[in-house]
């Protein structure tokens, strides 16, 4: 009689929305968001929104990158346990690419001003 084990992260469906996967997913939104907010900082760095906007990337890139970071960690599973560790990783990447753009639209503003 074969013995069947199971394994702590069972898998989900791949349409179902866990907590850790709209954690994941909002990560993700606020990464995107920052991201932009960077490149159009880097574009228009004069003035007051080019400043503005580097903030916004700066802030949202480092929670993004925060809270992606805290996803990986506390995943007990890979893709498709259900635990947002795809997105957590993705946030992860574009969090800190909105934290370099928006790193760069404040030094480039600071040469400006």
């Amino acid at each position: 009689m074969p013995v069947h084990v199971l394994s702590a992260a069972s898998a989900v469906g791949a349409h179902t929305l866990t907590t850790d996967r709209v954690v994941a997913t909002a990560a993700v939104v606020v990464a995107v968001v920052g991201a932009i907010a960077g490149a159009l900082a880097l574009a228009r760095t004069a003035g007051h929104s080019g400043r503005r906007r580097s903030t916004v990337a700066l802030v949202a890139g480092i929670a993004a990158t925060a809270v992606g970071v805290l996803v990986v960690v506390t995943a007990d599973g890979g893709p498709g346990t259900g635990n947002g560790i795809v997105g957590g990783y993705v946030a992860v990447v574009v969090g800190l690419t909105a934290v370099l753009l928006g790193g760069l639209a404040r030094v480039r503003s600071r040469r400006t001003a």
